[in-house]
């Protein structure tokens, strides 16, 4: 057997002997077992993919552990990248998880048993070489993240209601991936990528157009992405941590897998309108999620926002890679499908490590409002140290994990330009503009979180009383800071397994593969991040040591001028709600905020006022706006449907009746 076989099948063990200890063991023990036999499966699954990344590939068939079609695996280049990014970041939170669930945070024996099984499915998901497997595995990692959304649902009453939309959400885009493949395995009379491959240019443009936008609608409901984006910053934020990290690093990273295997690899690639729609649908979610992270003061739903613009940056990303690859120009496409490829791996480093700086905030203050948090700068440093290499990351600056993927992206852009067409030149000025406004957006993003969150006064017992979580926790958070970091100032060190991912995905082949190499080789020669932010933190320290040494002799402590009226509290300073104001009254148009004032008079006279409340909220506007009206319709149908079952036995016959003549015509006429 082969390492990457060997490698899957130990993933494989790992995942069902950590879900029998965590059915079997005592709460004692179960946590450390878990995490151990978790973080194994990481570490093989990130060597599988290593494998894979070097140049080896791996195929395998079960012909009988399926019914009817069996299960086929295979593993190639661009399998691999997503294979070993899921792996990295299972492996870090499995250690988190030790300390996470430590102190009476035990989730309990079946979240414990279903973990692994949804880690491991992540990781065979990528694996899967035919149409029955993937979607056994995919609907493997659905479930299994629908229940670990739901862990908490006895305490709070707000996970029912995020479970009930994820459940219906990533159900419809499964329905539409199964159909779209389905149709497609049909067509090409064989249900295996190869068969499927084999036959894609011989069929119908019609059949082929609607197959890539099931897959892109389907695919982009799991990956986040506007406007099918309304299941993530509800489920997210009420998942565990841990579970909320691999739901955003790694699970919604195999939308995009989805879209660039099916659309680029099985179907060879299509017309521009396809990738139009990508790009559309990518800068939207690009620009809309930026802007809701941007005033929302719930930590975790504002990572969430902010999973929500990455992946929108990445799905522009794959739309310009197959734009460019229907007008010609292979190299183009290969740099535009290596940033996005890149991003992924940028955006799982600096996503997990946010979202497990969050579970520690809320682990230790037992609140996630930015609006009463404050002060743990110094009742948790290392905490905000690591959130702080995660949000640097985030808001895509120099010497952070996601500058050098979305400066990529916007040079892949930059030179499409040059391509001939109405179209393009249309096109992408505006795709550059969405990518240029969602950054600068994410700066005032995550100055707001790290400046509200971390470095202001306490604003609440919690806060005040916060101390720094477990070892085990920190552990992770540093080792996931530590690959952010190096990712940010190397990123060379990607370039081979990158290359070898973007020729695999077939937008050019070889001489694809090889400009991305070129490409990451050009920007570290002449960008140099490392340079970069080693000059940054040098010249730093030289001018505040010349400062210290300049006004050293003179520095005397003074009480600060209060205008006479006591020292300022922590009532006076900016919360994340008022540091997010003048940016929300500039997008008011956009965001359509709702205000409510209640003005409460004294009983002895209308004219005196005793009370005056004042209230507003930033609601998903696309959800309201879209999703409202479609649940009113569906709650008025419901409503009326209830004649139609009245409790009478002679009624349900007829029904059956009238249903076994309905199907008996269809039969006959279909004949």
């Amino acid at each position: 057997m082969s390492l990457i076989g060997a490698g899957l099948a130990g993933s494989a063990g790992f995942a069902a002997a950590a879900s029998v200890a965590g059915l079997a063991l005592p709460e004692r023990f179960r946590a450390a077992v878990i995490g151990v036999l978790t973080a194994s499966l990481g570490a093989t699954a990130v060597a599988v993919g290593g494998a894979a990344l070097s140049g080896r590939t791996f195929s395998a068939t079960f012909p009988n552990l399926l019914p009817l079609g069996g299960v086929y695996l295979g593993v190639d280049a661009l399998s691999g990248l997503f294979i070993a990014v899921a792996g990295a970041v299972v492996f870090a939170v499995a250690v988190y998880g030790i300390g996470y669930s430590s102190r009476g945070h035990d989730p309990g024996r079946v979240a414990s048993a279903l973990l692994p099984l949804f880690a491991v499915a992540m990781v065979l998901v990528p694996a899967a070489a035919s149409v029955s497997t993937f979607l056994v595995f995919w609907e493997l990692m659905a479930v299994c993240s629908l229940l670990l959304v739901l862990t908490e649902h006895r305490k709070r009453e707000q996970v029912a209601e995020a479970g009930l939309w994820y459940a219906v959400m990533t159900q419809l885009g499964f329905v539409l991936i199964l159909v779209a493949l389905a149709w497609l395995a049909a067509a090409a009379h064989g249900e295996t990528f190869t068969a499927i491959r084999a036959a894609a240019p011989h069929l119908s443009p019609v059949l082929r157009g609607t197959v890539f936008v099931l897959v892109l609608a389907g695919f982009g409901s799991k990956a986040g992405i506007v406007p099918l984006h309304a299941w993530l910053p509800r489920a997210h934020p009420e998942a565990p941590s841990p579970v909320s990290a691999l739901m955003s690093a790694v699970m919604v990273n195999l939308g995009g897998y989805g879209l660039i295997r099916v659309g680029m690899d099985l179907l060879g690639g299509g017309p521009r309108w396809w990738w139009l729609l990508a790009m559309a649908a990518g800068a939207l979610s690009a620009v809309y999620g930026i802007l809701q992270a941007s005033v929302t003061a719930d930590l975790k739903r504002l990572l969430a926002y902010s999973t929500t613009e990455n992946m929108g940056l990445i799905v522009l990303g794959i739309g310009a890679a197959g734009l460019f690859r229907s007008t010609g120009r292979p190299e183009l496409a290969g740099i535009a499908l290596g940033a996005a490829l890149l991003h992924v791996v940028m955006h799982s480093a600096f996503k997990a490590l946010l979202f497990a700086g969050a579970g520690s905030v809320l682990r230790a203050t037992g609140a996630r409002d930015l609006d009463v948090l404050g002060g743990l700068r110094t009742a948790m440093p290392v905490t905000t140290a690591v959130f702080t290499v995660g949000a640097l990351g985030a808001a895509a600056l120099p010497g952070g994990a996601g500058f050098v993927s979305e400066w990529l992206l916007l040079q892949s852009l930059i030179h499409g330009l040059a391509v001939p067409g109405i179209v393009v030149s249309v096109v992408l000025p505006i795709a550059v503009a969405a990518v240029a406004l969602s950054a600068g957006l994410a700066v005032a993003t995550f100055v707001k979180a790290l400046g509200t969150g971390f470095l202001a006064r306490p604003r609440s017992d919690g806060a005040a009383s916060a101390k720094e979580s477990p070892a085990p926790m920190l552990a992770a958070m540093i080792l996931l800071a530590g690959a952010a970091t190096v990712l940010a100032v190397a990123p060379g060190i990607t370039g081979s397994g990158l290359s070898r991912a973007v020729a695999q995905a077939g937008p050019g082949g070889t001489a694809a593969g090889a400009a991305v190499r070129a490409k990451l080789t050009v920007l570290g020669s002449t960008m140099s991040p490392l340079l970069v932010v080693a000059g940054t933190v040098g010249v730093t320290m030289v001018l505040a040591g010349v400062l210290r040494l300049v006004a050293g002799a003179r520095r005397k402590a003074v009480p600060l001028w209060d205008c006479g009226a006591g020292p300022p509290s922590a009532r006076m300073q900016y919360t994340a709600t008022s540091f997010a104001e003048p940016l929300q009254r500039v997008f008011d148009d956009v965001l359509a905020p709702e205000s409510d004032v209640n003005v409460t008079p004294v009983v002895e006279s209308a004219y005196l006022v005793e009370r005056v409340s004042y209230h507003r909220a930033v609601p998903d506007r696309i959800e309201h706006r879209l999703y409202g009206p479609v649940l009113a319709a569906v709650r008025w149908c419901g409503q009326r449907a209830r004649v139609l079952a009245n409790g009478s036995v002679h009624r349900y016959l007829g029904y059956a009746f009238s249903s076994l003549v309905v199907l008996l015509v269809a039969l006959a006429a279909v004949k």
